[in-house]
C-alpha cells in the first residue's frame, strides 16, 4: 500500500468516522480504521458492529493495498499536519508510515482479515434530498427515549410515502412530529423504518457534510438500513418491534390557543427555570385574559414568576410542564418568530407549533405535570 492525498481531503473523511469508531471496546480491531487504496480512490471504513460507515475520495495510488490503523491516533496526527500532501506507506507486520513534509510517523496496525466485513449495499428503495432528511432528524432526535428497556422508543420512525415524508419520535412523555409533502424518488408503496438514536446523530453528520440538494438513497436488507450519499454510506442495524400508534395521542380538541413570540417565551421559561425544583423540573403556566404567568417554586431555592402579555381571552386555567422539554423544543425552532400553544385542559397534553413552518408541518406534544 502506497498512496498520497491532500490533508484537507482525507481529514474530511476521517472526521465522518469519529462517532462510529468504538472507543471503549474489548475487541481491539474496532478501534481501528480500515484503509483501502485501489485505482484512483481511497476507501475508509469504520464500525462498532451496530454502526458502520464507508467513505471514498480520490487519491494518488502508487501501489494498491489495504491495512488497519488506530483511528484516534491517525485523526490526531492528520489534524496536526500542515496543509500539504500526506503520504501513506504500508510496512512489514501491518505497520503504516504516515509522512507529510518533514514529519514522519509509524503506526502499529492490525491484520485486515480481523476487521469485520461490512454488508454490501442493496438496491435503493427510495431517495430524497439530504437536507430534508437532516431537518427531520434535527427536529425529532431530542425526543427519543434513553431508557434501554423501551426498545422501540430508542429510535425514531421514518415514514416514507410516494408524495410525503414524516418522522416521529417519543419517549412516552413528549412527542415530536415533522411532515413534508415532497416526491420521494423510486418509492411505490409506504415504507416504515425505525432508526436508532446513535445512527441518527451520525446520519446528520453525513448529510450536512454533503450538498443539501443531493439525494440520499435509502435501502435495507434483513437486518440493516443503508443511507448512501455520493461516495459515502452509513450502515446501521435495524431496530425491530412495533412503534407506538402515535396518531392516537395527537391532540384534536385543543381549542385554547395563544400565540407567543418564541424568543420572549423561551427567555421567560429559561429565567423561571433557575428556581425550579431540580428533580421535577416543573414550571407552571397560568393563563388569564390578556396574560400568561410563568412561575416555579422550590423549597430549597425559592420561587420565580414572569408575566407576559397575550391575546388569550378564554377561561382561566393553569397547567404544568417539564421546563427542559419546553427548552428542547425552543432550541430546534430557531427560525420561528411565533409559537402557537394549544391547550384543552389541565390534564390533557399541550401542543406547540411554529406559526410559520414553511414547507414543513411541525408539532410537539407534551404531557402535563401535576402541580
Amino acid at each position: 500500500m502506497d498512496f498520497s492525498i491532500e490533508k484537507s481531503r482525507i481529514l474530511k473523511e476521517l472526521n465522518l468516522t469519529q462517532g462510529v469508531v468504538e472507543k471503549k471496546t474489548t475487541i481491539p480491531i474496532l478501534s481501528n480504521l480500515l484503509i483501502e487504496a485501489e485505482g484512483e480512490n481511497l476507501k475508509v471504513s469504520a464500525t462498532d458492529l451496530d454502526l458502520g460507515v464507508c467513505c471514498s475520495c480520490p487519491a494518488k495510488v502508487a501501489s494498491p493495498g489495504s491495512g488497519t490503523i488506530p483511528a484516534k491516533r491517525l485523526i490526531e496526527i492528520v489534524r496536526s499536519l500542515p496543509e500539504a500532501e500526506v503520504h501513506f506507506k504500508g510496512l512489514e507486520n501491518h505497520w503504516v508510515q504516515v509522512m507529510c513534509e518533514r514529519s514522519s510517523f509509524k503506526l502499529v496496525g492490525m491484520a485486515k482479515d480481523n476487521f469485520p466485513m461490512l454488508p454490501v449495499v442493496p438496491p435503493a428503495l427510495a431517495a430524497l434530498p439530504a437536507n430534508v432528511l437532516a431537518t427531520a432528524i434535527q427536529k425529532t432526535v431530542f425526543a427519543i427515549s434513553n431508557e434501554e428497556s423501551r426498545y422501540t422508543l430508542n429510535g425514531a420512525l421514518l415514514l416514507l410515502k410516494p408524495g410525503s415524508v414524516a418522522m416521529v419520535a417519543t419517549d412516552g412523555h413528549r412527542l415530536a412530529l415533522i411532515e413534508r409533502d415532497i416526491e420521494v424518488g423510486g418509492l411505490k408503496n409506504e415504507l416504515r423504518l425505525l432508526i436508532a438514536k446513535k445512527a441518527m446523530g451520525e446520519l446528520v453528520r453525513l448529510l450536512t457534510e454533503g450538498e443539501g440538494e443531493l439525494p440520499v438513497s435509502i435501502s435495507k436488507d434483513e437486518g440493516h438500513l443503508f443511507f448512501s450519499l455520493g461516495q459515502r454510506v452509513l450502515i446501521c442495524r435495524m431496530l425491530t418491534g412495533q412503534f407506538p400508534n402515535y396518531e392516537a395521542v395527537l391532540p384534536r380538541e385543543n381549542n385554547r390557543v395563544l400565540e407567543l413570540e418564541k424568543e420572549t417565551i423561551s427567555a421567560a421559561v429559561r429565567r423561571v427555570a433557575l428556581l425550579a425544583d431540580e428533580r421535577s423540573r416543573a414550571v407552571r403556566m397560568h393563563l388569564d385574559k390578556g396574560q400568561l404567568e410563568v412561575s416555579s417554586s422550590s423549597g430549597e431555592y425559592g420561587e420565580a414568576r414572569e408575566v407576559l402579555d397575550t391575546s388569550y381571552q378564554d377561561e382561566p386555567m393553569q397547567i404544568g410542564f417539564n421546563y427542559q422539554y419546553l427548552l428542547d423544543f425552543f432550541s430546534v425552532v430557531e427560525g420561528a418568530g411565533k409559537i402557537s400553544l394549544e391547550l384543552k385542559d389541565e390534564q390533557s397534553a399541550g401542543q406547540f407549533r411554529p406559526v410559520e413552518g414553511g414547507a414543513y408541518r411541525y408539532r410537539y406534544v407534551v404531557m402535563p405535570m401535576r402541580i
